[in-house]
């Protein structure tokens, strides 16, 4: 090689040792090598030269390229490895160690009571059936009793949509719509989603309810006080219960059912409004007007039907004192569960 040809690849070599990365070497490369680089200057400059010299020139010029591009590639594998070596270390795991704790999840409080209710009811030879949460006012009220000018009906307690339907304010409808698919007897519960205009902290505007019915012959009150006694002392375990008079336009005669407030042990309190107690469920004997409603016999055929709100029991379950704890997707208040 001529003197020039020692001081191009002299810098050369002075750059490449200031290269700290693939990166500096790729730019190295590019400088002498590229299309428009140093040494492939050179190679285009061979057309100048008289023929006797461009043989002479060319084979130093291509030893020249030929050691640049070794050098490169020699130092390109270097840091290579370099910096495989240093993302393997960056990345490197201690198996020794423990491992980092994934927490598994769990259902929602409100998921765990209402599978463990519908286990309750099917252990009695319940099913379980479902139906439209938008649903038609004669499902939601007529073919239950409940008369157009009744306080429910108003817009300050329904959800109404403009298509004239409305946001189903309890799963009763459910009743109407099994009774008119399914003769007598039958044992159902309905459970779903509901929709009142009503908000404070045992109240919420949606909220799950499970709606139960039985209808056969010779169908007492005994038989609903049994079947809602049963639930409650596998739900509640030996916590005293009594029965209410009350009234619903679907039931004939109608009561509600009390536990002892979990919370103050019958002395009376905020929850239970100084009571000692608190209403888990409303039931009664089915009005025949109901029965009347889905061509039933009621000489024949007699039944009962009851009613409560799933997140009621889980807050009396849990000790839960505001329903609203329940839909703050707060995870310190749900990994409780």
């Amino acid at each position: 090689m001529s003197d020039s040809h020692e001081m191009l690849l002299n810098q050369f070599l002075e750059e490449k040792e200031k290269a700290n990365s693939t990166d500096a070497l790729e730019t190295l490369r590019v400088k002498y090598l590229g299309k428009k680089g140093e040494v492939t200057e050179l190679l285009k400059g061979l057309g100048k030269l008289p023929i006797d010299e461009k043989k002479i020139v060319g084979a130093a010029i291509n030893e020249l390229k030929a050691k640049i591009q070794k050098s490169i590639e020699e130092a390109m594998r270097f840091f290579a490895l370099k910096e495989q070596n240093a993302k393997l270390n960056s990345e490197k795991v201690d198996i020794t160690m423990p491992g980092t704790f994934v927490s598994p999840g769990s259902l929602h409080p409100v998921t765990l009571i209402a599978n463990e209710v519908s286990e309750i009811f099917l252990s009695m030879g319940f099913f379980i059936t479902d139906g439209p949460e938008i649903e038609e006012e004669y499902y939601n009220f007529e073919a239950l009793n409940v008369p157009k000018h009744h306080p429910a009906r108003d817009m300050q307690d329904t959800f109404y949509l403009e298509s004239g339907q409305i946001l189903r304010t309890q799963t009763s409808p459910m009743q109407i719509r099994t009774m008119e698919k399914m003769p007598p007897p039958l044992k159902m519960i309905a459970l779903g989603k509901v929709y009142r205009v009503d908000s404070d902290i045992t109240h919420s505007p949606m909220f799950h309810q499970i709606e139960g019915l039985v209808v056969g012959e010779n169908v007492s009150m005994s038989d609903l006080k049994g079947t809602m006694i049963m639930f409650v002392k596998e739900m509640f375990g030996k916590r005293p219960y009594r029965f209410r008079t009350s009234f619903f336009p679907f039931t004939e005669p109608s009561a509600e059912m009390d536990i002892q407030c979990i919370f103050c042990e019958g002395k009376g309190c905020n929850v239970c409004k100084g009571s000692g107690w608190i209403e888990i469920l409303g039931c009664g004997m089915v009005n025949p007007k109901v029965f009347e409603a889905v061509n039933y016999d009621t000489e024949k055929y007699s039944g009962f039907a009851f009613g409560m709100g799933i997140e009621r029991i889980a807050m009396l379950r849990y000790g839960i004192n505001d329903i609203r704890l329940l839909y703050n997707s707060d995870v310190r208040f749900l990994k409780q569960f």
